[in-house]
């Protein structure tokens, strides 16, 4: 039992992360449009998808890579898990 609840501790902590990165360049990037918009008085409402959404899927191309690899590990880690648990029954 105290197997599951590591993983289950591991995978929260490892969506926490993984998702860190987007979620900080969208906070950033929604932060510039919205001191611009402020600045310049566009108070257009559909300003900030565009350029968030650019960010987003930039971080995700620069760090795509290590994402997937970390995942990739994480599942490795929970399928030996799961055939050490299934050869000890």
């Amino acid at each position: 039992m105290d197997i599951f609840i590591r993983l289950a501790n591991e995978g929260l902590w490892l969506i926490l992360i993984l998702s860190l990165l987007p979620l900080l360049a969208s906070l950033v990037v929604g932060l510039v449009v919205s001191l611009f918009q402020t600045l310049t008085q566009i108070q257009e409402q559909t300003l900030t998808f565009v350029p968030k959404i650019i960010a987003i899927i930039l971080v995700i191309m620069i760090s795509g890579g290590w994402m997937m690899d970390t995942l990739r590990e994480f599942a490795v880690r929970v399928f030996d898990m799961m055939l050490q648990i299934s050869v000890a029954r």
